[in-house]
């Protein structure tokens, strides 16, 4: 993803106009349109105010190639991918971050969550509270497709559980692993960075409040064969 992509769903992230970001920024709404059009790039000062304004830093800004944004393993068959995508997607949404489908732990101390549907099962099993560690997995008639591990902790007490679930639900079919690359919601934005893809990734999310970063989480995972 380029810089004048990742300007404008950061911009509309917040629903912000561009002559509204204009205003943020003290500049024109022509140069806004320029910079979303790729005719035009921001300065220094500019970019460090787009980035502190977003919460992002500048390098996430100006490197094209910080997110995978299409999921492609060569790996694997391609309808199969993609259905494995679309359930990865569906469980997500009906387990830890729809508050549902808990079940018995299946260690002591843990917190587990399943979701079947067709061929496919679900199953999401973390230890911890403000630090935690878990792993899911995705199996297709009984045999494992994917897992993820995953670690993160709470950096401050403004942390948001329910924003957290939020942002997980709004996950897309370009980044299926956790959240959306980026997401806010009042005074809460959240940011997921991708390296590889779902044959092999790993990525971090983090989650600011009114500026401070309060959460932070990092996963690897991939396709099992």
């Amino acid at each position: 993803m380029i810089f004048p992509e990742k300007l404008q769903i950061l911009r509309k992230s917040k629903g912000l106009t561009q002559e509204e970001l204009a205003a943020e920024l003290s500049v024109s709404r022509q140069a806004v349109a320029k910079w979303e059009s790729g005719q035009g790039y921001p300065d220094i000062a500019n970019l460090i105010a787009i980035s502190t304004m977003f919460n992002v830093t500048v390098d996430y800004l100006v490197k094209d190639a910080d997110c995978q944004t299409r999921p492609v393993a060569a790996s694997a068959d391609e309808s199969e991918l993609e259905a494995l995508i679309d359930f990865r997607l569906e469980a997500n949404r009906n387990t830890y971050a729809a508050f549902s489908n808990e079940v018995e732990a299946s260690r002591p101390s843990a917190h587990d969550f399943k979701f079947e549907k067709g061929e496919y099962t679900y199953i999401d099993t973390y230890v911890g509270g403000e630090q935690f560690a878990g792993e899911e997995a995705v199996f297709r008639n009984g045999v494992a497709r994917y897992a993820m591990n995953y670690c993160g902790r709470v950096l401050d007490g403004t942390f948001s559980g329910d924003f957290l679930k939020e942002a997980l639900r709004a996950a897309t079919r370009e980044l299926p692993y956790r959240g959306p690359e980026h997401y806010s919601s009042g005074e809460y934005t959240y940011t997921c960075k991708i390296t590889g893809d779902i044959d092999w990734f790993q990525g971090c999310e983090e989650i600011f409040h009114a500026g401070t970063k309060v959460y932070e989480c990092f996963f690897h995972g991939g396709l099992m064969r």
